[in-house]
């Protein structure tokens, strides 16, 4: 299973759920028990707790992520085995966590066990991010180096709307999926993290952090050096753009949210 930071997670989840709208179909104010597996930090955690009257019980296999995280309960464990008796819960929710395993049926069949009638997964497609910048190059390096990342991980992290067939093949009914734009904007007055980010690009980190990934996709080194040097100064603009005041960013991510009833 892919890991990833506090700060990462509270980073690209800010403002996810400023609209609803799309959690509709989990009949939230209708629960009396509700699991948030492969919860991280608690984005949709907190969004659970706030929309159910019943009790909300949040599990991921991190520790240090889990100590974030304010629910009624919080329990160890893998998402894969979950901790848990059978029909337990009247809701099984995760999100973006089929997208980080490598056999995302098996949790599929986990959730459908412990789950007494709904789950619903809320899964990216991250082929189909969108990015648009003030600075020129930005989108096609996003481009470039998202097509490349994906070309090298080991999971399906452009699962999306497909997640939809895993709940069919695990035997689950009345199967629905709903798109969620998840929006992220830079623009002025930039807070503290908007400032790291931009200095995180001119620096290239996060590119340093995925290079054996992306190695393992389509990228040789020379490809992969020349993609950094370019992300660098791109980043650079990027920071004398916000000295300005004028830098400006938009991405979009696709999530699909994908309820069915539990066989």
């Amino acid at each position: 299973m892919r890991r990833f930071t506090a700060d990462y997670l509270e980073e690209t989840r800010r403002g996810m759920w400023a609209d609803r709208s799309a959690l509709a179909s989990l009949q939230l104010p209708s629960l009396e028990r509700v699991l948030d597996v492969g919860c991280g930090t608690g984005e949709l955690t907190r969004v659970l707790c706030e929309e159910t009257p019943g009790e909300v019980v949040a599990v991921d296999a991190d520790p240090a992520l889990l100590a974030h995280v304010d629910a009624h309960e919080r329990v160890l464990g893998d998402a894969t085995r979950l901790p848990v008796r059978d029909d337990a819960f009247d809701l099984v929710v995760c999100q973006a966590l089929l997208i980080n395993l490598p056999d995302p049926g098996a949790a599929v069949g986990e959730f459908a066990r412990v789950s007494s009638d709904l789950v619903a997964v809320v899964e990216p497609d991250n082929a189909a991010v969108s990015v648009e910048s003030s600075v020129d190059a930005e989108p096609r390096l996003a481009r470039r180096a998202r097509e490349a990342y994906i070309a090298g991980v080991e999971t399906d992290v452009t699962l999306g709307a497909a997640a939809a067939d895993l709940l069919a093949d695990a035997g689950f009914e009345d199967v629905t999926t709903t798109r969620h734009d998840h929006v992220r904007i830079v623009e002025s007055p930039y807070d503290e993290r908007d400032l790291e980010a931009a200095a995180r690009k001119a620096t290239a980190d996060r590119l340093g952090d995925q290079r054996a990934t992306m190695l393992a996709g389509d990228l040789d080194s020379g490809e992969y050096d020349e993609l950094r040097a370019d992300w660098r100064e791109m980043g650079r603009t990027a920071v004398e753009q916000m000295r300005e005041g004028d830098y400006e960013r938009r991405e979009t991510t696709p999530f699909f949210v994908t309820v069915g009833r539990a066989p």
